[in-house]
């Protein structure tokens, strides 16, 4: 593997790319740890120091952002409005006629959705900015436990709604650049470059965190931990390169003089279809009850605010792991059901010619694709619910008081895991097209 990257070193074109990736991710994270105007940047670090990060709801989208959510930098936001923005536009093409065209028009369509897409991005920016900005002005970024060091200082000279305001415009268009520069890195550099930019955000949370467990547990676990996680890793890598391949066979054609079809291929089948997408929905959904924890009494809780806080927003309680396990299970088929479309892969299937081997064609192959992805979809969703709630089983097995974002299993391997595979596939398949021996071997 070392000699085959060596050897990509030495390719004049993908080296320019690979310096490229590797630059814009530099920016990138210069941009995270760059203070916004009129953030107390001393202030935000001993508001880390003494809450040791543990802000509860905002936890995922921390290290989505490689830490840098908390410190209100000028990349705060990270490109997590962008992956919203996505989903929803995903989502809204099964529901929107004019956009399900647009889908179907190739790349043109393809165009005008992504155009779309970051029209979103920068309006959910807005939004998620001032929100942020408010949560930090009113003291609720670290829980109402750091109101002794202001993050936003008022007696600055500067009114307060033009500070606000400058801190909004400069988060959102930091929003801008982020997408800017994922889209500078898919066209010019190596691999998806939201994906990449992701993955170098949960990669750098990774040290500090694991420093943490072995301060606070010693060395003995602190090992044992990597070594489990090196196990999960592998089985991730292992199970998200699964696939069930469908045979498909293609009649011989004339067309004019020349005879086309007669060709045998596959319709891979993941079984990991869904990709990350349920656990995103799933955490999203259960960090409602602790956002409506906000609203109320804290110095005078109700009986349902206590079994909420109990149940519901406790990572540990055995309520909160089945609710957690249940909502991934869910969202794996729905999110399947609405991606893939046995009936229209069906179609395109004998519009071409193409047939499954001892199925006829039309619905009869739908339902037998249909019955195929029902089974895999079981397969899949039991492994992300399983890989999601092992932190929870971390987080008692470690003793760990306050719910931190454990970057070692759940989200962060499946992501890191994923582009990390995709990305080597990329430069695997440039070394290829060279004659380079490439890493897969």
């Amino acid at each position: 593997m070392l000699s085959a990257f060596l050897s990509a070193f030495r390719t004049p074109d993908l080296r320019k790319k690979l310096l490229f990736t590797i630059g814009i991710i530099a920016i990138y994270r210069l941009g995270a740890a760059l203070p916004s105007p009129g953030v107390s940047y001393t202030n935000v670090q001993k508001c880390i120091d003494a809450t040791q990060g543990s802000t509860g709801v905002l936890n995922l989208l921390n290290l989505f952002s490689g830490g840098a959510l908390l410190q209100l930098s000028v990349f705060a936001l990270g490109i997590m409005p962008y992956i919203t923005a996505s989903i929803i536009l995903q989502l809204l093409t099964v529901v929107i006629p004019r956009l399900e065209q647009l889908r179907k028009e190739g790349q043109a369509g393809q165009a005008k959705i992504t155009q779309y897409t970051r029209y979103l991005t920068l309006g959910l920016g807005v939004l998620q900015a001032s929100a942020f900005v408010a949560l930090a002005r009113s003291g609720q970024l670290f829980n109402n436990q750091c109101d002794q060091f202001p993050i936003i200082p008022e007696d600055t000279g500067i009114p307060d709604w033009l500070t606000l305001s400058i801190l909004v415009m400069t988060m959102t268009a930091g929003t801008g650049v982020v997408m800017w520069l994922g889209e500078l890195i898919t066209g010019r550099g190596v691999g998806n470059g939201m994906s990449v930019l992701i993955f170098t955000s949960i990669a750098a949370r990774l040290p500090a965190e694991g420093w943490t467990i072995k301060e606070s547990q010693g060395w003995a676990k602190f090992l044992l931990v990597v070594a489990l996680v090196l196990l999960i890793i592998t089985a991730v890598t292992f199970i998200e390169q699964s696939q069930r391949r469908i045979p498909v066979q293609y009649a011989k054609r004339m067309i004019g003089r020349r005879m086309y079809g007669g060709t045998s291929t596959y319709i891979p089948l993941k079984v990991n279809q869904a990709g990350v997408i349920p656990v995103i929905f799933g955490s999203s959904l259960l960090y409602l009850p602790q956002l409506a924890l906000q609203f109320f009494d804290q110095t005078d809780p109700g009986r349902t605010q206590v079994w909420i806080r109990d149940n519901l927003v406790d990572p540990t309680s055995p309520i909160y792991i089945v609710v957690y396990f249940l909502l991934i299970i869910f969202f794996t088929y729905f999110y399947v059901s609405i991606t893939f479309n046995p009936s229209e892969v069906a179609d395109n299937m004998k519009k071409y010619g193409g047939f499954v081997p001892g199925i006829r064609p039309g619905k009869p192959t739908a339902d037998y694709l249909d019955f195929i992805l029902s089974r895999i979809t079981l397969a899949g969703a039991l492994y992300l619910a399983v890989v999601s709630i092992l932190p929870n089983f971390f987080f008692i097995w470690l003793d760990r008081q306050q719910y931190l974002n454990f970057p070692f299993g759940g989200t962060a391997v499946l992501i890191m895991v994923g582009v990390g595979l995709e990305t080597t596939k990329q430069i695997e398949s440039q070394l290829m097209q060279r004659n380079y021996e490439g890493f897969l071997r």
